[in-house]
């Protein structure tokens, strides 16, 4: 994922999520979401899932474990453009209770 896929406005993160999220991307992915995070600059983040066409478990993985990470400093996640497909798997993971899904 290139540096474009990331933007900081004010303290949230916004990330253009990958057209597959999968293992591979997931890894690389949360590591550059950590370390926005860790490094203090950002305590809400909002994935936008307007080019994703597949994810697996692994994307639910990232969500999970950032929310764990911004609830500490009293962030949030938020979810923007999840398709049918992407929207589906999350909620069936039950994400929902713990992040909040803004309409298109």
């Amino acid at each position: 994922m290139s540096e474009g896929h990331f933007k900081v406005i004010d303290d949230y993160l916004c990330i253009r999520m990958p057209k597959e999220i999968d293992h591979h991307n997931a890894e690389i992915l949360t590591k550059k979401v950590d370390e926005y995070i860790l490094a203090g600059k950002v305590n809400n983040v909002v994935f936008d899932f307007i080019d994703t066409e597949f994810m697996d478990s692994s994307g639910i993985g990232i969500i999970a474990g950032r929310y764990k990470k911004v609830q500490c400093f009293g962030g949030q996640v938020y979810i923007l453009n999840a398709g049918k497909q992407v929207n589906k798997i999350l909620l069936l993971s039950g994400i929902q209770k713990y992040v909040v899904f803004m309409k298109d």
